[in-house]
């Protein structure tokens, strides 16, 4: 099958629906699959082969964080030639909602188009404003895809009671579970490691949470050493701590994807304090896959990847005192933390991209089926449709 996907936000710059479209597009190819991707990206970035750049994006807030997107009439253009060359069985659009090329090429495809929906939002103002003009194009859609309940609310607070199939977001398991152990990062009864990874200066990913809860696990564990991963900067992050924090958390900054890995396998537990806005959860999937004991606010898009908390320790939101009881009694009972490590890489299996993959290639058939043929697109500033190649 010949698809082509479109991701919008920046492909050079990491992110969670990035990593998701380029795991997915490789699974596929790997499988006899002709996948494109469509992409903002830089014009000097080292992109994979099967990536087509769309343009340079732009820094714009959006959803609670600082996302890249590209809009404007000039990518309007570009994204339907894509189209029109591309000669897809299925155009696969990732956040149709978001103001970047998916909502372009939502706009201009015309054929077996699915869009997956990843983000959890409150009633937007600014969709509620241009939802006039979307539903029309959302209505285009052959197939929906939520990656949890939190999504598909989602898109129910914006299309009413429009249907679409819950397929989470995927983890290669054994990539995780076979990482090496760093022996720095490793933990001992005198000195545990915990680990978050997640953006410094987005304070919904909760990493002022757990520096608030530090000094009570410090008073508990004086030898605990918390290792930081993510971009931002540690000076800010540590601005209102004590010196006896600062001296227990090591930031790692950046790191690639085999050093996240070997960190989760590492650490006694891996902490995700996010206070909101979370609609998976992909990191708690990866830190299970590691077998590292989870320990989550209790969010309720985590608490379905932790199967109610049954995968996973969690506590209440935005709680430093919550947080603090749920790592130290992990910490004081090497069996529970085993036992919950084990229940944790159970869970992560049904996960993996081989079920992932699977689910979403039914959806791709089931849409080429009900719509054979190659995508079209719409010639921009012509008002007419322009068929792609067979």
């Amino acid at each position: 099958m010949r698809i082509g996907m479109v991701s919008p936000y920046a492909f050079n710059v990491p992110g969670g629906v990035q990593f998701h479209v380029r795991d997915l597009a490789e699974h596929l190819i790997t499988q006899g699959h002709d996948v494109r991707v469509l992409a903002p990206a830089d014009e000097d970035a080292d992109l994979p082969p099967y990536v087509d750049p769309a343009g340079r994006a732009m820094p714009v807030p959006y959803n609670g964080s600082v996302a890249r997107l590209l809009f404007g009439p000039v990518t309007a253009a570009r994204v339907s030639r894509w189209i029109e060359r591309g000669g897809f069985d299925v155009l696969h659009i990732h956040e149709p909602f978001a103001p970047s090329v998916s909502m372009l090429a939502m706009m201009a495809g015309h054929g077996a188009v699915v869009g997956t929906f990843h983000s959890s939002t409150m009633r937007s103002r600014v969709l509620l404003t241009v939802m006039p003009l979307l539903e029309p194009q959302l209505e285009k859609l052959s197939g929906r895809i939520a990656v949890s309940r939190e999504a598909l609310r989602t898109i129910h607070r914006h299309e009413g009671a429009a249907d679409a199939l819950i397929i989470p977001n995927g983890v290669y398991v054994d990539r995780f579970a076979t990482a090496p152990l760093v022996p720095h990062w490793k933990g001992s009864d005198d000195r545990p490691t915990i680990a978050f990874l997640g953006r410094l200066e987005e304070p919904r990913k909760g990493l002022g949470v757990l520096l608030e809860a530090m000094p009570r696990l410090l008073d508990a564990r004086p030898g605990l050493r918390l290792l930081v991963a993510g971009p931002g900067d540690p000076g800010e992050a540590l601005r209102h701590t004590t010196a006896r924090v600062r001296a227990a958390t090591e930031f790692l900054g950046m790191v690639s994807e085999p050093d996240k890995a070997s960190l989760l396998r590492s650490v006694d537990a891996y902490v995700a304090p996010n206070t909101g806005a979370e609609s998976f959860g992909i990191i708690l999937v990866e830190a299970m896959s590691a077998m590292a004991p989870v320990v989550a606010s209790d969010l309720p898009s985590f608490a379905d990847v932790l199967a109610g908390g049954s995968a996973g320790a969690m506590f209440r939101a935005g709680d430093p005192e919550s947080l603090a009881a749920t790592v130290q009694r992990l910490l004081d009972d090497p069996a529970e933390r085993a036992e919950l490590a084990a229940r944790g890489a159970m869970r992560a299996r049904a996960f993996d991209w081989s079920r992932v993959s699977a689910d979403v290639m039914d959806v791709y058939e089931t849409c080429h089926a009900a719509r054979p043929g190659a995508v079209r697109a719409t010639a921009t500033g012509r008002g007419k449709r322009v068929r792609g190649r067979d």
